[in-house]
């Protein structure tokens, strides 16, 4: 009897509590600071210490230089980034797998000399030539992509070559001149001469403000419906507001000079596109899942082959892309055109922005973020009139504290059991 007795107390009794807070999402204020907290001493910091950083170094070339945060300097600063950010875009996918591509700057290259060839010198249509660079880049991916995977070569090996032998095809494309300039009046030219009017800038930003609340309350809903628990809807208004602020000061500032450039849209419509891929599709999961533990990703049924090598012909069609945009801007391909730092900078915004090069951890903004802290450095150092080595020395010194803090916040992952 006593026995019967003492063994329904032991079962009766509590065992340690566990914080709600750790599963649920935030309900109160305090939970969001208790989150934080959380997050900091575990290592997942997400976008935080780059937008802390970018706002830092904002305010320390505006106090060095007034016309630092004009209109003028900052619609420049959109322009500038546009082609290397959305080449960026492709590097976080390949990150996100953990393997590299060195090749996006000469992929770049050639195909933006594929376009020139064809709707300059062989009068083919802009939209046709534009279409053909994109379809040459994401031929090249596949190629890298599955001599990577079905023969085992490293990633690294292979774009390596890719990055040497592709610029050797370039001048061979461009031929004996060298140089084709693009139309001034033509569509290639004006995907970077095009600014929206002030009453079409105000209405993408409305659509963009309204897009986002209605999927999130339809996740939300759908959360609901499943019986998933969901943050408040306080969450879903702080975020509304925020992101609505900060849009509209976006486009209040770039209306206030010539407009919201097309460029910009551009690169921040593939910067949502493949977030929403990663994030909502079995796809972006996928990638995620083999960025982890490629093992374990192919024990539960992932096509692993296939999400590398699509990833790898995402890469170098993004690659096209941003070869287009900076042809645009520049209205000319020539030799050195993907060549210099295209490669280098695409990959330091990936990483400045808080993809892991560890694979497995990261997001599409890193590019945005990456690339405007970056672009931010530069614009300033130029407004400055500082030496190129500065110049390149204050870069390098950005791109090692990214990389220094991301090795950082895996460990205090990993001894959270996180990493």
């Amino acid at each position: 009897m006593s026995t019967v007795k003492s063994e329904s107390v032991a079962t009766a009794t509590p065992g340690p509590a566990i914080d709600p807070r750790l599963d649920a999402p935030p309900q109160k204020l305090s939970d969001y600071a208790f989150i934080l907290k959380r997050r900091i001493r575990s290592g997942e910091l997400g976008a935080l210490p780059v937008v802390l950083g970018l706002a830092l170094i904002w305010i320390i070339f505006q106090s060095l230089n007034s016309r630092f945060l004009s209109a003028q300097n900052l619609s420049n600063l959109t322009l500038q980034i546009a082609a290397t950010g959305t080449i960026a875009v492709g590097i976080v996918l390949v990150l996100l797998l953990g393997e590299i591509d060195l090749s996006v700057g000469s992929v770049s290259g050639v195909t933006a000399a594929v376009m020139a060839v064809l709707a300059v010198r062989h009068g083919v249509s802009d939209v046709l030539a534009i279409a053909a660079a994109i379809a040459v880049g994401v031929a090249i991916g596949a190629l890298h992509g599955t001599i990577f995977v079905k023969l085992g070569v490293p990633s690294f090996v292979v774009t390596l070559a890719g990055l040497i032998g592709w610029q050797g095809l370039q001048l061979y494309v461009l031929g004996e001149r060298g140089t084709i300039n693009i139309p001034f009046d033509g569509t290639i030219a004006r995907l970077t001469s095009t600014t929206l009017a002030a009453p079409a800038g105000w209405a993408v930003g409305a659509v963009a403000v309204a897009a986002y609340v209605i999927t999130a309350y339809l996740g939300r809903r759908r959360r609901m419906a499943a019986g998933l628990p969901v943050a408040h809807i306080r969450d879903l208004i702080i975020r509304t507001v925020a992101l609505g602020v900060g849009i509209g000061i976006s486009v209040a500032i770039l209306n206030s000079w010539r407009g919201v450039p097309l460029a910009l849209l551009i690169m921040v419509g593939f910067v949502v596109f493949f977030d929403l891929i990663l994030r909502k599709t079995q796809y972006g999961r996928s990638i995620f899942a083999v960025g982890g533990n490629i093992e374990a990703a192919r024990r539960a049924g992932i096509r692993v082959d296939w999400i590398r090598i699509s990833v790898f012909m995402i890469a170098s069609g993004m690659a096209a892309v941003g070869g287009i945009l900076a042809a645009s801007r520049g209205y000319a391909v020539t030799q050195a055109s993907g060549a210099g730092d295209t490669l280098l900078m695409a990959i330091a915004a990936a990483v400045i922005g808080g993809t892991s090069l560890f694979g497995g951890r990261g997001s599409t903004y890193s590019a945005l973020l990456g690339m405007l802290v970056l672009g931010s450095v530069q614009s300033g150092m130029l407004l400055l009139q500082l030496d190129s080595s500065v110049r390149f020395m204050i870069t390098a010194a950005v791109l090692l504290a990214a990389v220094i803090l991301d090795a950082v916040s895996r460990r205090g992952r990993r001894s959270t059991g996180r990493g």
